[in-house]
């Protein structure tokens, strides 16, 4: 009786591992910019192409476009707060601090001194 009990409590966590396995698969996510620190962002959708349209609507700046995709991760966007117009860096990772700190690096190396994470978004697994 013991036996069977745990069987069926196998089988139980078996099937909620699946279910949430199926959800995390189809987890898209798309980030966009432009100039002087605009910004868009799509996450947990089904299809890329969803993701990229959201990003690209959300974007309010002029010469917006899709700068990286997001699967089970992170994006972060980072732009230099006196000047924000100027620098800026963007990163995709599978963890929020690395994606942040990647961001700020960017905008840093292209010229940034106050560089601040304007933005970030993380998919279903992110």
């Amino acid at each position: 009786m013991l036996r069977f009990k745990r069987d069926i409590a196998l089988a139980a966590v078996a099937g909620c591992l699946l279910i949430a396995g199926v959800g995390a698969a189809h987890a898209a996510g798309a980030l966009a910019v432009g100039a002087c620190g605009a910004y868009g962002y799509g996450y947990d959708f089904r299809k890329l192409a969803d993701a990229r349209a959201a990003a690209i609507k959300q974007c309010a700046g002029s010469s917006c476009k899709i700068v990286g995709s997001i699967r089970r991760g992170c994006a972060a966007f980072a732009i230099d707060a006196r000047r924000p117009c100027g620098s800026f860096g963007w990163a995709i990772n599978s963890h929020l601090g690395k994606a942040e700190n990647t961001s700020l690096r960017r905008c840093y190396d292209f010229g940034g001194h106050d560089c601040v994470v304007r933005a970030w978004a993380c998919d279903e697994k992110g």
